[in-house]
């Protein structure tokens, strides 16, 4: 732990918020141990919620003394993706031209600090800011996961199409995998499986009612083509990124992708909400000079064959 400079108004749309609760996410360790272009001295942590304690002149809506969450996308609200919904992608925040999105203390996602401080300033704050409720104090380990790991997990059961009655298959049984699940099974799936090699997360995966599959023990795409006529899937989540590895500790960036395309049947989709960068400082070492410059060997031709949709990128 260090001193840092307080957080300040920089623009009269911006408010500062007192950190009361924030998460570490698994991509938070990416830039952590050297896996990403973030710069060192930086500040993580993209899963905030805290106080308002300052106001911008220009700010309307969000009031000093409210508890707020902060969907970690930062977005304008107006820009031409905004406007479409795509603020994921928003095209004011991102100071690199080329680039479009931003968020807190994130690789290649602006200049903007993380919420593992005691302050943090919120660009646009009454567009970005969640404000909460009278129990907000009381459930902030409820509300926080609003930041990122709930919305996360929803969205990729979204992007993969998940209907009531769907056999859904979810890689990944960490915080974003099992909220994939428990959103899938919100839904109305008829069956969802969840795929790790960790026993305490399986456990976890089959308390909210999925079904665990160990890769320690069994092949995942045989065990859902053995219960589906060996169709498959009708729908599958990553939710693992480029640092899957195998139970034995391999890393294999291509794993969980494969996986979902030899898991899933003709004409399914496939959502994948885990990282993957352009860059992997640390890939070369870890796996190889491909995957050091994103390039992941999947089975594109079984997926062309199969018909299968991929909907890749970070949530809106």
């Amino acid at each position: 732990m260090k001193d840092v400079p307080d957080a300040k108004i920089e623009h009269p749309c911006d408010i500062i918020v007192k950190i009361t609760t924030t998460n570490i996410c698994g991509s938070d360790l990416h830039m952590y141990e050297g896996r990403t272009s973030f710069e060192s001295g930086r500040t993580l942590g993209h899963e905030n919620m805290g106080q308002v304690v300052e106001v911008g002149s220009a700010v309307r809506k969000v009031q000093v003394g409210e508890y707020v969450v902060l969907p970690f996308n930062i977005a304008c609200g107006f820009c031409k993706q905004c406007e479409r919904r795509l603020t994921n992608y928003c095209l004011t925040m991102q100071s690199e031209p080329a680039l479009a999105g931003a968020a807190y203390g994130f690789a290649d996602m602006g200049p903007y600090q993380g919420g593992q401080a005691e302050l943090l300033r919120v660009p646009y704050g009454d567009f970005n800011a969640l404000r909460l409720g009278e129990d907000a104090a009381e459930r902030q380990t409820d509300y926080v996961m609003l930041a990122d790991i709930f919305p996360t997990g929803y969205h990729a059961t979204e992007m993969a199409h998940v209907k009531p009655g769907d056999q859904t298959i979810v890689f990944g049984a960490g915080p974003v995998g099992l909220m994939a699940a428990y959103s899938a099974l919100l839904k109305g799936a008829g069956r969802v499986w969840v795929v790790d090699h960790q026993p305490d997360r399986l456990r976890k995966a089959e308390e909210i009612g999925a079904i665990p599959i160990n890769t320690a023990e069994h092949k995942p795409a045989e065990v859902v083509k053995e219960a589906t006529l060996g169709l498959g899937a009708y729908n599958g989540c990553e939710c693992v990124g480029y640092q899957a590895h195998d139970p034995e500790g391999h890393e294999d960036a291509s794993l969980t992708l494969n996986g979902l395309i030899d898991s899933v049947r003709f004409t399914g989709d496939i959502d994948v909400v885990g990282v993957f960068l352009p860059q992997d400082p640390g890939g070369a070492e870890a796996q190889g000079e491909l995957e050091a410059q994103g390039k992941v060997p999947i089975d594109f031709g079984m997926m062309w064959f199969k018909g299968q949709r991929m909907a890749p990128g970070r949530r809106r």
